[in-house]
């Protein structure tokens, strides 16, 4: 297994598109909800516990070319990933990075643009300041993923769920999953009233890895 330094200096190397805006490319829909109407460099968000989220927000900056990690969510399902439009040849998976988490993420956003973390655990205030003195150096942005015992993370510029979602495609006991849409809502941490907006999930979601995906919260 490779040291934090050995991981950091590979994806170094591989790094190969520097995006320079100091916002991230993001799902229209999402932006309007959003502080600023758009992700932030440097910034932390919290996400309630839903892959199908994450992985939404993980497209519109891949697709643009930003290199992406996900820490810690071993159940991560590259096939439905690649379903939302995420670059695997730009996704770097940590699934268990054990005691080394907090290292292992402020050791990769020195080469990437948007990390993905589930802590195993609630993290030091001195801990969080560190990290986000990182990502605010580096200009990563970090989107923490909840377990549901502690979702939202110190310093978070946002909350983002997904409060309601239905398919369609099942009759009466019977056909099959062709869609989905989701009520995506956003609550910022500077208060005021919870933004949501309706979502179209990918035409090819049930096809891509949608087993890995229901062991998450939706």
């Amino acid at each position: 297994m490779a040291s934090v330094p050995e991981l950091r200096e590979r994806i170094r190397q591989l790094q190969t598109t520097k995006l320079d805006t100091r916002s991230l490319p993001t799902h229209p829909a999402i932006a309007r909800l959003l502080p600023g109407g758009a992700l932030q460099e440097g910034a932390t968000y919290s996400v309630d516990r839903s892959l199908t989220l994450i992985m939404l927000l993980l497209a519109a900056p891949s697709a643009a070319g930003a290199w992406c990690g996900v820490v810690g969510v071993p159940e991560f399902g590259v096939e439905a990933a690649a379903g939302f439009g995420i670059d695997l040849g730009r996704l770097v998976l940590v699934p268990d990075p054990g005691d080394q988490w907090l290292a292992t993420t402020g050791a990769i956003a020195d080469a990437l643009r948007v990390i993905v973390i589930r802590p195993p655990k609630r993290a030091s205030d001195a801990s969080v300041a560190r990290l986000s003195a990182r990502l605010r150096k580096r200009g990563a942005t970090l989107l923490v993923l909840g377990n549901g015992s502690h979702n939202t993370w110190p310093q978070s510029e946002a909350m983002l769920s997904i409060t309601e979602s239905s398919w369609t495609g099942i009759g009466d006991g019977h056909g099959h999953l062709r869609s989905r849409e989701a009520t995506v809502t956003v609550t910022s941490r500077t208060g005021g009233r919870p933004r949501s907006a309706r979502i179209l999930l990918p035409e090819n979601y049930g096809d891509t890895g949608v087993g890995s995906l229901q062991a998450a919260h939706w």
